[in-house]
């Protein structure tokens, strides 16, 4: 007989294949980690489920449920982010890396600085709203490669000012680098910008369409450069922010066609005209509140209380219609200007606009992947998608304030910012 085909050998190599699949089995299993939740919001437009658990596999989420109904692989091991209340990640849609840490070669300054203003606060997905790119260029490849510990960075890298507009808050940047700032005069100079910005790796185009000069005056970006330079990125299937300043950086930034407004306007006339945000709307201009930064411009200008507080009100019945009448509304806070990280009083002042806080979670995950074109990558919880998430230490759906008390933040599912 031969051995080759024995019954014992049969068996042998039986034997042999299952101890083989068992251990890739629990190899497989041991790479999953289980994240449990009191609660989980799936999508700001679903019902929260409580008792819940995510399975995460690979950096993406493989399966979500209630605890009861979920299945979890023996050998899963256990998130050091289990409890709370756990969200799809964050995305603040206005920052800026203009501290002189992100230039340097110190990256464990560089991460403690990306947690101290972002990843502590649940940040896994920022817009840098126009900085030097070939400082947040190359601190976004540190972060993909692993060097440094941080949130993705999308980036407008550098922003492009009228003639002769550089904006009086930018006075106090050295001649050096204000001599770099383009200001471009005609629509082909706006082109080649946009062209040479975005072929060095910028995802965005920012346009300073109106800017605040010493003098109280207001500079306006020519319409035909300010067209030159969205059409030029559009071409490219980029998108376009616009800083507006007043109602007419407004229509400026309409005609121009952007894409997104970076910020609401610091005018005390309230609420902007219903036939403006109508258009706005049609033409599926996003907007980007940041309220708390007109407190923090205003009390560094040392204007009074009373005044801060109806310009600040002003801003708000500006979100508020907008909001109302079914604008796309993005979370930012304009920090690494403004040097204030915490954004609980931002969540404040947007419910204080009557921004209920499901409008405010969609604004800070559905509402930026759907404008980013990566709802099938972020955004919600869901099985299949980046296990980037937010594990928050109360539920934000009885206090607005929660959504800034992150416990957790996870990005790929690896934690950047356990507590």
């Amino acid at each position: 007989m031969n051995r080759s085909d024995s019954p014992f050998r049969r068996r042998a190599l039986l034997v042999a294949a299952l101890l083989a699949a068992t251990a890739a089995a629990q190899a497989a299993d041991a790479a999953v980690t289980v994240l449990r939740a009191q609660r989980l919001y799936v999508a700001p437009d679903a019902v929260p489920i409580d008792d819940a658990v995510v399975l995460i596999e690979g950096g993406k989420i493989s399966a979500v449920g209630a605890r009861a109904a979920l299945t979890v692989p023996a050998g899963a091991r256990e998130s050091s982010c289990s409890g709370g209340v756990v969200t799809a990640g964050f995305q603040n849609s206005h920052v800026h890396f203009t501290s002189p840490v992100y230039a340097g070669s110190d990256t464990a300054a560089q991460a403690q600085a990306l947690a101290a203003m972002l990843t502590r606060y649940g940040f896994t997905t920022v817009l840098d709203a126009a900085s030097d790119p070939r400082t947040t260029i190359a601190l976004r490849r540190r972060i993909e490669s692993g060097a440094v510990a941080g949130p993705r960075i999308l980036t407008a890298g550098t922003g492009l000012y009228p003639p002769n507009g550089i904006p009086f808050y930018l006075a106090s940047l050295p001649k050096a680098v204000l001599e770099q700032l383009p200001q471009p005069p005609t629509a082909e100079a706006a082109q080649q910008v946009v062209r040479f910005n975005l072929e060095a790796g910028a995802d965005a185009t920012k346009l300073f369409i109106a800017t605040p000069q010493a003098d109280r005056s207001t500079k306006l970006m020519p319409g035909e450069v300010a067209r030159a330079a969205a059409d030029e990125t559009h071409k490219r299937g980029k998108l376009v922010l616009a800083h507006p300043t007043n109602i007419d950086g407004l229509r400026a930034a309409l005609a121009a066609g952007v894409d997104i407004l970076a910020h609401t306007t610091l005018t005390p006339e309230g609420a902007w005209p219903e036939a403006l945000v109508a258009q706005l709307v049609a033409q599926r201009v996003a907007l980007v509140p940041t309220l708390k930064l007109w407190g923090f411009e205003l009390a560094k200008a040392g204007v009074p209380a009373p005044v801060q507080q109806k310009l600040i009100g002003s801003a708000q019945a500006q979100l508020k219609g907008f909001a109302a009448a079914g604008g796309q509304v993005l979370f930012g806070t304009d920090v690494g200007y403004m040097t204030d990280f915490d954004p609980a009083d931002e969540y404040s002042l947007m419910a204080g606009a009557g921004l209920t806080p499901m409008q405010i979670l969609a604004s800070l995950t559905t509402a930026p992947a759907a404008r980013w074109n990566e709802s099938a990558r972020r955004g919600r919880v869901a099985a299949g998608l980046d296990a980037d998430l937010v594990v928050l230490d109360g539920d934000p759906g009885a206090d607005v304030r929660r959504f800034a008390q992150a416990r957790c933040t996870i990005r790929g599912g690896m934690p950047l910012h356990p507590r």
